[in-house]
């Protein structure tokens, strides 16, 4: 050891007496500081400018250090720089130099040069790390409460990426006695290792292999606070392989072997380190720890408590991938090991997961376009040929579509791609969806896996029969995408509810429904469905009930037993941009503490948009405990009925014909319509317009009344606690409003919330964590500069100063 140690001292002595070591150095910082520092101001500059940017400073450390714009990735990116130049010289230099005789000629062991040397580079990329621990120890004290558990994770996994690179070039500098060959060699071994992951990945043991050999990604665990057992072993196993070979290559310049002796000793390096690498990544082998303060690459507590209740039964994932549909490429070969580190968060806590995959073709339902428009008097078959042929595929390893309805019908699920779970005989299936995160998160497949554990899932019975919104249609005023769109990740379906419809006329209502929804029926209820309803009140059955203005009559006589009324008129609320009918209330502490969505700083302030909203009136003397969900501003809001005496309601029924007020028509289409004493009318059902608003008195409301326009009852009842939902708008659920892109507003989380709230919080699946409290800096913008100039030129500078005394010193010398 201590002949190591020598070595590596005199090692080091020759990469300090030399420019290149103290340049590379300060090249080093320097690209270190720009990045930290343009970084820092960037978040100064929001801060100080503060508004709405404010929203958007959240994991700060992760951003500045360890995104792919931080420090960490960008110094990464550009090591193959800096690594070649100081390795080439290790070895080549002695061959070239002819030392390397004297050193084959002593008593010094082969491995003990390689160990001493190696040592060198391990020392000097401690001194890397060390300019850059300026950084993260700035990073600690500039940024508020910095997460401190990714700094060190991302610097392990830097520190690795250094010894990694250094072990390669110590190889490469073995193999010739052409410095700039050795450099220009690692150049070449660390592309090949970067991108061999992507080669002959549709051969599965190759593609293994070669999957483990790849540098790609392997710090990117550690980059985001994540340590696991096989990353660091793959690193220590590159470096075994690349030590190995060097110390074999120079031993074979001591002794004369045969050339098969040479050639399995090299083998039996590379195989002991697949074998090692393979056993490694085993996923009952891998061990992982979370650095992060908020545990944020773990499952959260909810899901773990779910997938480890599947306890160590088979579960199988098999996916099933439409070569004609947008998401075919999940399922292709090449894709396979992406594919399934989406599932290693899971796979922590159940190794013993099975996958399997089916690739096949058949008509698309969910694309965008219309594909046999696209490609004219094609026929399926002939089309996947086309594509297939582009892509470079054979179509033979798709299964056609004869073959796969055989085995199993996905025309429900759209033919896109899905991937069906199995566990003790039951299934169900899990969706990619329509957005930008596309894959399943932790909530979607918490929901799948409880489907699998439990015998009946919560569900949401919706009436039907008297006009009321539909779960199935994807009209203005219908409520698929909250209910039933598959390819709408929060959709309840997706979330764990299911969800049927009622026809109170024909069906009794079940005792087994989670909640009831009577939303906006345009006739006339009859005796035996409010008989229904009255019954599943009185035996304590949650309830939502959806109104709009112009149904009071049909819905006030079964609120009237709640407590509650939906006032005559609308309210109405003066602005520039939308409609006076368009009503924001805001969420009062009441709904926040529905659902801990709600409770989120960036969602209590949002108000819920109302396209047309009729106020609520309640009283306590029902028996239940009532609360305001949604309450207008003070002042902002108006009812019209009090701006208007002569308005009054009228329940229009079929036809299209049209009716004459005053000279102005009135649209007559099975809605409800308000008749205006100055001859202007509203169709509120289908919220078209044919109000001259102008027409109407312009009286500012100087009153600081507020209206509400949701509430929430509760009471005991049958040794539980009873939930019902009044509001006073059907809309703000409706497709219309929940794809409503500006303003923004709350009507999404609001609406899950409530069903959340109804169902006792089991679904959707809590899987929210914690704010991170990095989200601010503490720094100001001329802190920055002096920090920049600190940094950029002080420091670096005064490493210059210290190299000329060093290298000036040792030339007298």
């Amino acid at each position: 050891m201590k002949l190591i140690l020598k070595i590596a001292r005199a090692e080091l002595r020759n990469l300090f007496y030399s420019p290149i070591a103290w340049f590379l150095t300060v090249a080093f910082m320097v690209e270190c500081a720009l990045t930290y520092t343009g970084l820092l101001n960037n978040y100064a500059i929001t801060q100080e400018t503060g508004g709405v940017g404010l929203t958007y400073m959240s994991q700060i450390t992760y951003k500045t250090f360890s995104s792919p714009f931080g420090l960490f990735v960008g110094i990464m990116q550009n090591l193959y720089l800096y690594i070649p130049l100081l390795t080439m010289g290790l070895i080549s230099r002695e061959i070239n130099g002819g030392t390397i005789s004297l050193l084959y000629s002593s008593p010094v062991k082969i491995k003990e040069i390689v160990f001493g040397k190696y040592l060198a580079m391990m020392a000097y990329s401690l001194i890397l790390l060390l300019v850059i621990g300026i950084f993260m120890v700035a990073g600690v004290f500039d940024i508020k409460a910095a997460d401190y558990g990714i700094l060190l994770s991302a610097a392990l996994g830097f520190y690795l990426l250094l010894c990694a690179y250094s072990a390669i070039g110590l190889f490469m500098s073995s193999l010739t006695s052409y410095q700039i060959v050795a450099a220009v060699s690692t150049f070449v071994m660390i592309g090949i290792l970067t991108y061999i992951g992507t080669l002959w990945q549709s051969v599965a043991f190759v593609r293994d292999l070669t999957y483990f050999l790849s540098l790609t990604g392997r710090t990117h665990h550690m980059l985001i606070g994540l340590i696991s057992t096989n990353d660091v072993i793959y690193f220590i196993v590159i470096v075994y392989i690349f030590l190995g070979l060097t110390i074999y290559k120079l031993q074979s310049g001591r002794e004369t072997k045969a050339w098969y002796v040479t050639g399995s000793r090299h083998l039996a390096i590379v195989f002991s380190a697949l074998f090692i690498g393979y056993i490694s990544s085993r996923p009952t082998l891998i061990g992982y720890l979370d650095t992060t303060a908020n545990q944020d690459n773990t499952l959260t507590p909810n899901a773990q408590q779910i997938i480890k209740q599947l306890g160590d039964g088979k579960l199988e994932i098999t996916a099933y991938s439409n070569f004609l549909d947008s998401y075919y490429f999940f399922g292709l070969p090449e894709q396979r090991n992406d594919y399934l580190a989406r599932w290693e968060p899971y796979l922590r806590f159940k190794p013993d997961i099975e996958f399997h995959f089916v690739s096949y073709y058949d008509t698309p339902f969910a694309l965008s376009y219309d594909l046999f428009s696209s490609y004219k008097g094609k026929t399926m078959k002939q089309i996947a040929e086309q594509r297939a042929k582009a892509s470079d595929l054979n179509l033979s390893a798709f299964e056609t579509p004869e073959q796969i309805q055989k085995d199993i019908d996905l025309k429900p699920e759209l033919n896109r791609f899905v991937m069906k779970l199995t566990y003790k005989g039951k299934s169900t299936f899990l969706r990619v969806f329509n957005d930008q995160a596309v894959w399943p998160g932790e909530s979607e497949v918490s929901a799948a896996f409880k489907r699998l554990l439990q015998a009946k899932m919560p569900e949401i019975a919706f009436v039907t029969g008297d006009g009321e919104r539909r779960t199935g249609k994807k009209g203005d005023r219908e409520y698929k995408t909250l209910t039933a769109e598959k390819t709408f990740r929060y959709a309840l379906i997706n979330q764990g509810f299911d969800v049927d419809t009622l026809s109170l006329g024909t069906r009794d209502i079940p005792d087994n429904i989670t909640t009831l929804v009577l939303a906006d029926p345009q006739n006339d209820l009859s005796a035996v469905a409010i008989q229904k309803i009255k019954a599943y009140i009185n035996k304590g059955g949650n309830l939502l009930i959806a109104g709009e203005p112009g149904r009071q009559q049909l819905l006030n006589p079964l609120l009237k037993t709640l407590g509650v009324q939906l006032m005559n008129g609308m309210l109405e609320q003066e602005s520039e941009d939308h409609a006076p009918t368009l009503v924001p209330p805001n969420l009062t502490k009441t709904a926040i503490r529905l659902s801990p969505i709600l409770g989120k700083p960036s969602i209590d302030t949002l108000p819920v948009s109302m396209n047309g909203v009729s106020a609520l009136s309640y009283h306590d003397t029902s028996g239940f405990n009532i609360q305001p969900l949604l309450v207008t501003k003070a002042g902002a809001a108006q009812n019209t009925m009090a701006r208007n005496p002569d308005l009054d309601m009228v329940n229009t029924k079929g036809g299209a014909d049209m009716e004459s007020t005053g000279g102005h028509p009135i649209i007559s289409s099975g809605f409800h319509v308000v008749r205006m004493g100055d001859g202007n009318t509203q169709n509120f059902g289908a919220k078209r317009v044919v109000k001259r608003y102008a027409s109407m008195p312009a009286n500012k409301n100087n009153s600081k009344e507020t209206y509400t326009t949701a509430l929430a009852l509760t009471r005991q009842i049958n040794g539980k606690q009873q939930r019902i939902i009044i509001s006073g708008d059907a809309d703000f659920m409706g497709n219309a409003e929940l794809l409503r892109y500006e303003p923004k507003t709350a009507n999404f989380y609001f609406s899950t919330a409530l069903f959340n709230w109804l169902d006792y919080g089991q679904f959707p699946i809590n899987t929210l964590r914690p704010d991170g409290k990095d989200n601010r800096v503490t720094v100001s913008t001329d802190r920055v500069a002096f920090l920049k100039f600190l940094y950029v030129w002080l420091l670096p500078g005064l490493i210059l100063i210290i190299a000329a005394i060093f290298l000036i010193r040792r030339k007298r010398k």
